[in-house]
């Protein structure tokens, strides 16, 4: 049988250990195939590169896996990939990660490594995004490869609704072993942002972000209720991002 063709991409960087166990995973699904960026972009959300020039350099830095680095965003990565580097060839799975850090909750929009597996998704490719729960330099992705190896073949199989893009995000490692996979939603918590303001040597003012994740909500069905009780969270994210439940009751009450 023909082996299924997985893109590979994150935003972390091509160099980062999370897309090396990613790659390492995929290789005994499929054909691999990476796109990635030189150079982390962790918090560049869905931007692309527009008015500067995109270069792609073919890599062997994956051993037996065709590479190439990109010096755009993670949306340029995949977008590299299906019109330049693929071509004529259709990936059946895109997957982005292992983003070194959480992207639960309202970190969705913020995320180059889910922006990389929505611009999948966008392009009507079933696409998924890993994410480690643990921002430790020395963090341990091991307890990963089992649920990724089950998540992504489960997908390959079976499919996702056309549109639909995987949030994934595992705990930290921990002595008690994971507990099993939630599909649940995402929760409502958020950045509550603070800017420190600061002076340069030449006395010329910046400002370094800074703040606190907040999580309201105080439900069992959500991602960082899953994260927290040592669960794999699992959920399916859309782009249109339309208030539906609005239209009819803006209809009604507008008068415009």
């Amino acid at each position: 049988m023909k082996k299924p063709l997985i893109l590979v991409s994150n935003d972390d960087g091509i160099t980062s250990k999370g897309i090396r166990t990613l790659v390492e995973v995929m290789k005994e699904l499929g054909e691999v195939v990476v796109v990635a960026p030189d150079s982390p972009q962790s918090g560049m959300g869905h931007a692309i590169t527009i008015g500067n020039t995109l270069r792609l350099e073919e890599t062997d830095i994956f051993e037996g896996v065709t590479a190439y680095e990109c010096s755009g965003t993670p949306a340029d990565c995949v977008k590299l990939a299906k019109h330049f580097v693929l071509k004529d060839r259709r990936p059946d799975l895109v997957v982005s990660g292992i983003n070194h850090g959480s992207n639960t909750a309202i970190s969705i929009l913020y995320s180059g490594t889910m922006s990389a597996a929505i611009e999948g998704a966008i392009e009507g490719m079933p696409a998924i995004g890993f994410s480690l729960c643990d921002y430790a330099s020395d963090a341990d992705f091991s307890h990963t490869r089992e649920y990724i190896k089950k998540i992504a073949q489960t997908v390959l199989e079976k499919g996702l609704t056309k549109g639909v893009a995987l949030n994934v995000n595992f705990p930290p490692k921990r002595n008690e072993n994971i507990k099993g996979i939630k599909i649940c939603r995402q929760a409502r918590a958020k950045w509550q942002e603070e800017f420190d303001q600061r002076y340069d040597p030449n006395g010329r003012r910046y400002f370094w972000l800074a703040g606190n994740f907040v999580n309201f909500d105080k439900g069992e069905d959500n991602d960082e209720w899953s994260i927290a009780n040592n669960y794999v969270s699992v959920v399916p994210c859309i782009f249109d991002l339309t208030a539906h439940h609005a239209i009819s009751l803006m209809n009604d009450e507008w008068e415009i």
